[in-house]
């Protein structure tokens, strides 16, 4: 009787195979076949083998746009990460405890706005906002900074930066969601006992906040670098990449060859060059996450 049971909970899984074959495969297989090729989009594509990926290692655009991405990780992951978990313990253990769960609620609800907006639209926002005619420069104007006035997303020295500061912005209520939700599943005791001891909330945060969302940061530096890395939305949006291929990636820039310069095999030699990175990255975290579980199992 084992085995027809085990049978029968494999046959949930086969429509989500079979879409996932039809979404991701399909295209997957036929997007490394176009990198091997030079394919105009018009006409049959000529095979040449890896000649795509040579020309890729050798083009600066491509080393440029990784260089972007990794400012990327740096205001998608590493910042969003590390404020959202001071953010989410605030207002779950300083906020939470001093006023009523409406403030905490609403307070949540505002650092989680950005994300419910579509990407796009906030991008062009942002856009009118940092235009050298826009609201940031009005705004510095206004508090007697006029000499700081600049064009923040045409400048190639301030357009990355400028562009970061929005990715800040966009990304940060995410964190704070899910460590919110996580630190609902910590027993208050703990947080008690610690500060009958004396502990302040510093300590707190470091001995039990800490150690007690370790599975949902690994989740979230997870899904971050993820969209850090494919990021295009808001490039599109701010600079299409420019000025002088500062804020450039290479998602943008797999676009840009495949629909604008029509170097449809060449674009398709990024995109896959691109999907691998990320596979390894998601394999690399969901090893260190297998790790770390296993050690605080052991122990």
């Amino acid at each position: 009787m084992a085995k027809p049971k085990r049978l029968g909970y494999w046959l949930y899984l086969v429509p989500g195979g079979l879409l996932f074959l039809l979404v991701i495969g399909a295209p997957l297989v036929g997007t490394i076949y176009l990198s091997l090729t030079k394919w105009s989009g018009v006409g049959d594509p000529t095979f040449i083998g890896f000649d795509n990926y040579t020309r890729l290692f050798q083009d600066e655009v491509f080393w440029t746009s990784f260089k972007n991405t990794v400012a990327m990780i740096v205001a998608m992951v590493v910042v969003p990460t590390l404020a959202g978990l001071v953010l989410a313990a605030v207002l779950f253990d300083v906020i939470g405890r001093r006023f009523k769960p409406r403030t905490v609620n609403a307070l949540r609800a505002a650092f989680y706005l950005p994300q419910v907006l579509p990407v796009v639209v906030a991008g062009i926002v942002w856009g009118w906002i940092l235009r050298p005619d826009g609201a940031f420069n009005g705004l510095l104007d206004a508090i007697g900074l006029g000499a700081l006035r600049h064009d923040w997303l045409g400048d190639p020295d301030t357009a990355l930066p400028a562009v970061m500061g929005v990715m800040i912005w966009v990304q940060i209520g995410y964190p704070v969601v899910v460590f919110m939700a996580a630190l609902q599943r910590v027993d208050p005791e703990l947080y008690e006992a610690a500060e009958v001891d004396g502990a302040n909330w510093w300590h707190r945060f470091r001995a039990i906040t800490l150690a007690q969302i370790r599975p949902e940061t690994f989740v979230v530096a997870l899904t971050c670098t993820i969209a850090a890395l494919k990021v295009f939305g808001p490039v599109f949006a701010l600079t299409r990449g420019g000025p002088e291929n500062a804020t450039n990636v290479p998602s943008y820039f797999a676009y840009y060859t495949f629909f604008k310069k029509l170097q449809v095999g060449y674009g398709s030699a990024i995109s896959t060059v691109l999907t691998l990175i990320i596979i390894v990255v998601a394999v690399v975290f969901i090893w260190a996450q297998y790790r770390s579980e296993r050690q605080d199992r052991e122990v």
